[in-house]
């Protein structure tokens, strides 16, 4: 197969993801009413993507913010890369309110976010591409509060093969048939400046296609960064996970949108630390992490 129709079949496939994965989507609403009660699993019962159309936390109803602090308990897997939602959302509580806050245990009226609580695995990489499915097995065995399952890459997926990708996928399905009452977050890899030719675009798309055809929950790492705040999209521009892309093709970088954005929108933006990449990368992480805890418990996506 030669690398102009390799190219087509990829741009079809991630127009016909972008049509099904929209934050907005009828067929991903979940009911607003009666609320799920304690005692019940987080409702998502059809695909549900959480990409860069699920940025915008003011469109986030604050009771479904509270709602999903009362819902959820959260167990979150993941080294540097991964940390970036953490420490987004860290930040965000300065920026905003205590409304967003967390914590280990939802102590105080926070969200139960519990970081790292693995033993046996770091991410969905390391050791190997299949330690963390045994280490989530032995924490939800003694934590059956927990109710959300979430992991994350570092770099590997830039270097799985298709059959490192399937194993994944297919561990995961284990978990979700054996633990019915968890959710289970799916995860695509970082951008590493490869852009849509290299393995790492081909291999989260295997990811994208799988969730969209099999009515998982995705948080799309990978898409997330791929636009500045405004929309404007950078995938194609061998962006990487520090936001530097290269804007006319000579194989070199000569920007970083994160950084004009920053500059371009004072006060519009947080710091915070955020491994590998900009403050504003690490912002928009939190956005969207709010954006799938309030869709895992209940809210539909919309603010009417």
């Amino acid at each position: 197969m030669n690398g102009r129709f390799y190219f087509i079949i990829l741009l079809v496939v991630t127009a016909a993801l972008a049509l099904c994965s929209s934050c907005f989507s009828d067929d991903t609403a979940a009911p607003a009413d009666p609320k799920p009660s304690d005692d019940d699993p987080p409702t998502a019962d059809s695909t549900m993507i959480i990409d860069h159309n699920c940025r915008d936390i003011d469109a986030i109803p604050r009771e479904a913010i509270a709602h999903a602090k009362t819902e959820l308990h959260i167990a979150y897997g993941h080294t540097s890369h991964g940390s970036q939602l953490v420490d987004g959302m860290t930040g965000l509580i300065g920026f905003k309110d205590t409304l967003y806050s967390f914590n280990s245990g939802g102590t105080d009226g926070a969200l139960d976010l519990r970081d790292r609580p693995f033993s046996g695995a770091s991410d969905l990489g390391s050791p190997n591409f299949s330690a963390w499915e045994d280490a989530t097995r032995t924490y939800l065995d003694a934590n059956t509060d927990v109710n959300v399952i979430i992991w994350s890459w570092c770099g590997q997926v830039s270097s799985a093969s298709e059959d490192d990708i399937e194993l994944y996928l297919s561990l995961m399905s284990g978990l979700e048939e054996d633990y019915p009452n968890v959710k289970f977050v799916y995860m695509t890899g970082h951008l590493d400046g490869y852009g849509l030719t290299g393995n790492l675009h081909i291999r989260n798309e295997q990811i994208r296609a799988y969730c969209t055809a099999n009515n998982k929950i995705l948080y799309d790492f990978a898409d997330i960064e791929s636009y500045d705040p405004d929309g404007v999209y950078f995938g194609d521009k061998d962006a990487n996970d520090n936001c530097d892309y290269d804007g006319d093709g000579d194989g070199y970088f000569d920007g970083n949108w994160a950084i004009e954005w920053e500059d371009a929108h004072p006060g519009e933006w947080y710091d915070c630390t955020a491994a590998h990449t900009q403050p504003l990368n690490g912002n928009l992480k939190a956005y969207a992490a709010w954006w799938l805890w309030a869709r895992l418990s209940g809210w539909d996506g919309s603010n009417d």
